[in-house]
């Protein structure tokens, strides 16, 4: 039985696998976006494809600490950390929202249209801001976490 000054391994094994599947994902998002070429539709359905599968993944990853877990775990363990986590978890629906705007600008793009290139590009720079964002979320959720469990998971400089 682990002692409540350390923490779980496998608790911690497991905030880091998920934060590395969301990373595979938004590297897989900027790798569409990186492909050589106009944007066609078969590539405009691709990277929509991609974004869709973030957009779950970040989804269900936002459930699972909505429902408690490691946050809530961290804040039982040091009852100041509420309203770190509070902002934290207050953060998944503008998350969410920035992300399914991108996926709509995206699937509203016309590809015969003039302004195809300039959509490409500025859901690009779109998604490039999400990414910050969403990196920027995940690094006040380990400070969280790693305050209340007195780890340092090595992930917040």
């Amino acid at each position: 039985m682990g002692s409540i000054d350390r923490a779980d391994p496998v608790i911690l094994g497991h905030i880091l696998a998920l934060h590395r599947d969301l990373h595979v994902h938004v590297h897989a998002a900027r790798a569409a976006f990186g492909e050589p070429g106009p944007p066609d539709a078969d590539r405009i359905q691709s990277l929509c494809d991609t974004l869709g599968l973030l957009r779950e993944h970040l989804r269900d990853h936002f459930e699972q600490e909505e429902r408690g877990g490691f946050l809530e775990e961290s804040v039982t363990r040091m009852p100041r950390l509420s309203q770190a986590m509070s902002q934290v978890l207050a953060e998944h629906p503008a998350l969410l929202a920035e992300l399914d705007g991108l996926i709509g600008t995206l699937e509203g793009v016309d590809i015969s249209g003039p302004s195809a290139a300039g959509a490409w590009t500025a859901a690009e720079r779109d998604f490039d801001r999400f990414a910050r964002n969403l990196i920027s979320h995940e690094r006040n959720e380990n400070a969280v976490v790693q305050e209340g469990y007195n780890e340092d998971l090595g992930l917040v400089d």
